[in-house]
Parts: C-alpha cells; sequence; structure tokens
C-alpha cells in the first residue's frame, strides 16, 4: 500500500527512524513538513494518511480518490472531519493512552513550579542572593502546598484519572466532571460535579478534555468568574479550549493565581500572544508528549493500526459513522 506520512518530523526528531521504509511490504513516503499548498500534492495517491497537524477535510479527501484510512498520530482526532471520512467509507484511527503518565508527570511540573517557583530560587542561588544572605534561608516567592487543596479535573478519561491519581497521593481533595458516566475512583475524597461546581471550588483546574464545538472557548471571562481569587489553570488538553485573552486579562487583575500551559490557541504563537507577557503565566512548547517512551508507543500503535487495517479489522476507529456502516453491512 502506498503510505504517506506528512508531518513527522517531531515524532521521529532525536530517533532513529520510526517507519518501516525498507520492509517491502507497503510503499512508505515520509515528510518531515509539509506546508499547505502542498498537502494535496503530496497525499496524491495515497491508501494511508499518517498526520499529526495536517488538516484533512472533505475538499481532500474528494481529491484523493485512492485514499482508504486516515491514522493519526494523537489521541485527539479533530484536524480531521470525522463526519466526511464516514461518509465516504474512510476510517479514522488514532493513538489512544500513548502518553498517559507522560502529560499527566508535566501537569506536575508545571504545577509544582507555579506553587514552588524552583527555577526562580536556583537562578537567584547562582547570583550570589544566597552566599550573600544573613539568614540559612530565604524565600522571593510565597511557597505553596498542594495538601488540603482542591484540585478539579475536567473531563476524566485516562489522562484525567491519572491526573487525579497522583494529585490524591500528594493529598488534594479532588473533584472532576466527567463527560459520560464512568466509574469513580476508589479513595477520598473524591466527588463528580458539574461543570460550573468544579469552576467554583476548584483551587487548581486541570483541563482533559478533547477540542469539540462544546469545549472550545471553555476557560472564558464568564468561567474565569466563576474561579476562586488566586486559583490556578492547567491546560495539557488544546489550546483552543482556552481562551488566552481573558485568562491574561485575569492573571494580570490578580482574579486568577497562576496559568501553566503546555498547548496555545495559536502553535506556534505570535510573538505578541498575551499570555507570553501574562504575569504568573508558565508555557512550554508542546512537550508534554515528547518523552521517547511516550513517542514508541504512538509509533507502535499505529504501525498497528495500519497492521489491523489492512487485515480488515481496523482498531481504535473513532468516525461513529463509519462503525455504524460497518455494523449495517
Amino acid at each position: 500500500m502506498n503510505i504517506v506520512v506528512l508531518d513527522g518530523y517531531t515524532l521521529r526528531a532525536g530517533m532513529e527512524e520510526p517507519w518501516p521504509l525498507a520492509d517491502g511490504a507497503d510503499n512508505w513516503t515520509v515528510y518531515d513538513r509539509t506546508p499547505a499548498d502542498l498537502v494535496a500534492k503530496r497525499f496524491a495517491g495515497a491508501e494511508i494518511l499518517v498526520v499529526n497537524k495536517a488538516v484533512v477535510d472533505a475538499a481532500l479527501m474528494d481529491a484523493l480518490p485512492t485514499l482508504r484510512c486516515i491514522a493519526v498520530t494523537a489521541a485527539g482526532t479533530n484536524i480531521v472531519d470525522l463526519q466526511a471520512a464516514g461518509e465516504r467509507g474512510i476510517p479514522v484511527c488514532n493513538t489512544p493512552a500513548y502518553g498517559t503518565d507522560a502529560v499527566a508527570q508535566h501537569v506536575f511540573a508545571l504545577l509544582l513550579e507555579l506553587c514552588r517557583h524552583t527555577a526562580l530560587h536556583d537562578a537567584s542561588v547562582r547570583r550570589g542572593d544566597w552566599a550573600r544572605s544573613e539568614d540559612f534561608c530565604y524565600a522571593l516567592t510565597p511557597q505553596v502546598e498542594l495538601t488540603g487543596r482542591t484540585l478539579g479535573i475536567f473531563g476524566f478519561g485516562n489522562l484525567g484519572r491519572r491526573v487525579a491519581d497522583i494529585g490524591h497521593a500528594f493529598g488534594m481533595k479532588v473533584l472532576a466532571c466527567a463527560h459520560r458516566p464512568v466509574p469513580a475512583p476508589g479513595y477520598e475524597p473524591f466527588e463528580f460535579v458539574s461543570r460550573e461546581e468544579l469552576f467554583r471550588r476548584s483551587d487548581v483546574l486541570s483541563l482533559h478534555c478533547p477540542l469539540t464545538e462544546e469545549t472550545r472557548g471553555l476557560v472564558c471571562r464568564e468561567t474565569l468568574n466563576l474561579m476562586k481569587p488566586g486559583s490556578i489553570i492547567i491546560n495539557t488538553a488544546r489550546g483552543p479550549v482556552v481562551r488566552g485573552a481573558d485568562v491574561a486579562e485575569a492573571l494580570r487583575e490578580g482574579r486568577l493565581g497562576g496559568f501553566g500551559a503546555d498547548v496555545l490557541e495559536s502553535e506556534p504563537p505570535s510573538e505578541d500572544d498575551p499570555l507570553l507577557s501574562a504575569p504568573h503565566s508558565l508555557i512550554t512548547p508542546h512537550i508534554a508528549w515528547m518523552t521517547d517512551g511516550a513517542r514508541r508507543n504512538i509509533i507502535s500503535i499505529t504501525l498497528e493500526n495500519i497492521r489491523r487495517f489492512k487485515e480488515g479489522n481496523p482498531q481504535n476507529v473513532v468516525n461513529r459513522e463509519w462503525l455504524k456502516a460497518k455494523a449495517q453491512r
């Protein structure tokens, strides 16, 4: 089969070539990066598309008569028009739960830095401030302890649940708002709450939802006004779930205590993105998923998705229209 990888650089950066280019079973074409105006040209003749950020809409599918399967090297699939794919008989397969631990750990890397400011204090020590201190210790910022604080989780899938487990281990009270009924964890204090109550009661709010029309702009001026003064938001979900200008305004006005994010509305951001200059904000360049272990998991799951599709039994299919059509056959 003709398999085209359109934007493969970030997945394999610093690693040996992950795709089985020389096994002879398939014809692989791998591009590191592809400008939008070359997407259709490079995909021409492909039977399987392997994509991460390239947008695959109905018009592109119509321009690719040979297309039979779309393999997304991520859990989120908002780059693909799922309904259009289903209507054309094209299964869309994602890579679920590839980096649950990696992303959950990054959530707490952001949160602990916002609470303890370890990098700031390290820089101070290296400037000689400790050597010149009259006391055996000093703090440049308030030192915030997580124990006893309330951790709110929006989205309680595998990742949200893992973040909740870690928060519980830190001694935090855990609240969750789930998109669908799911079992509660076996520890207390834990409580399922509504969206509004989650915003009202959380000291720390961590976002773990997909980007949909319902979640786009979830964190905005209206929901920020529900939150406790001094609360913290962590976003490792999707950038557009948060309206950055509204968060930056809340940070500057002192209504929000901190904001940590690994994703932004536009990636890469413009130099004048309001969050880059907002106080008490911590931004990392979409690296939560990028551990070697997580990337190997993505490759392994994607290759298995392709193998299963070739055998006529696709796995990790996310477009309901295709699944419904299959069930009716």
